[in-house]
């Protein structure tokens, strides 16, 4: 009878799951696995781990699981505010080249968002709030101008929420895409956007209230910038007189991505003939050379 598999302490645990996995033929999901198990077992053994919290963590993993649906994506926000999101972002997207500073996704973002031509206004709907141009470049880290790149826009309204979440915005409110002009270049109308609480009423909330965390982000725009050639671009652009710069529930905010909100003079006039807005953000985006790739959308 083969015994070398049976278990007779708890120290030679680690090493019968990993030898148990060997035969995984995807080498990189059997370093991932490896890593996870030592790791795992090294963080039980380091805190002396109950059962009574064993099972708290495990009820916390399927709860945000239960929580997450077409609608709202609780497991996306957990690893927000734990700062994982922003830390693989900001590793998988260096800036020794120039490149613009990447940021997490979010768990807000829609594939197909309506088509826009260069001018037109995102707000949809009935949204009060302070009309806002927003405008720049897109480039590459060499310099030369990108044409026809294509800029996803999406924002929470002036009351800090996104249309998914509020029955009196219309469907894709505050949400489009652009493609830039032969010189790089995009413009677009909208309201300026609000900080706002991340969602509070699932897990993550009872999460953050034992942490005693606020739950709010400053107010920013998101940006997803792409192009054939290039590395896609997601990132954000944030207010720089928010108040939670220096406190985002998902330390979303760096140095590079705090923009300027300037507040316009009331005659000034801008593409498309508007000359409502009362603020402006000039803003220019530096893609690294790469393949143009797109993540899972975390809800419909």
């Amino acid at each position: 009878m083969n015994i070398t598999g049976i278990i007779d302490s708890e120290a030679s645990l680690t090493d019968i799951v990993l030898k148990a996995m060997q035969k995984t033929p995807n080498p990189r999901m059997r370093q991932i696995m490896e890593a996870v198990v030592i790791h795992a077992h090294a963080l039980v053994r380091e805190l002396d781990l109950t059962e009574e919290e064993f099972n708290t963590a495990l009820q916390f993993i399927t709860q945000i699981g239960q929580a997450t649906n077409d609608s709202h994506n609780e497991v996306v926000l957990a690893a927000d505010v734990l700062g994982i999101s922003t830390l693989v972002a900001l590793r998988n997207n260096p800036q020794q080249h120039g490149q613009t500073a990447a940021a997490l996704l979010g768990p807000f973002w829609r594939t197909n968002a309506p088509e826009c031509n260069n001018g037109d206004c995102i707000s949809r709907s009935n949204t009060p709030g302070k009309p806002m141009y927003v405008s720049g470049q897109v480039r590459g880290v060499d310099g030369h101008v990108v044409a026809d790149a294509l800029i996803d826009v999406w924002q929470a309204s002036p009351v800090g929420l996104y249309e998914n979440q509020d029955p009196h915005q219309e469907e894709m409110n505050l949400r489009g895409r652009f493609r830039t002009d032969s010189e790089g270049r995009y413009h677009f109308f909208t309201v300026r956007p609000a900080g706002y609480p991340v969602p509070t009423s699932g897990p993550v909330g009872v999460l953050l209230d034992k942490q005693h965390r606020h739950p709010f982000r400053p107010a920013h725009i998101h940006f997803m910038v792409s192009a054939p050639g290039f590395k896609t671009l997601i990132t954000q652009v944030f207010a720089d007189d928010s108040e939670y710069l220096g406190s985002d529930v998902v330390f979303g905010v760096t140095k590079d991505l705090v923009g300027r909100f300037e507040q316009c003079a009331g005659n000034q006039a801008f593409p498309g003939n508007r000359k409502n807005a009362e603020y402006a953000l000039d803003y220019d985006f530096v893609l690294e050379p790469g393949m143009p790739c797109f993540p899972t959308p975390p809800i419909k």
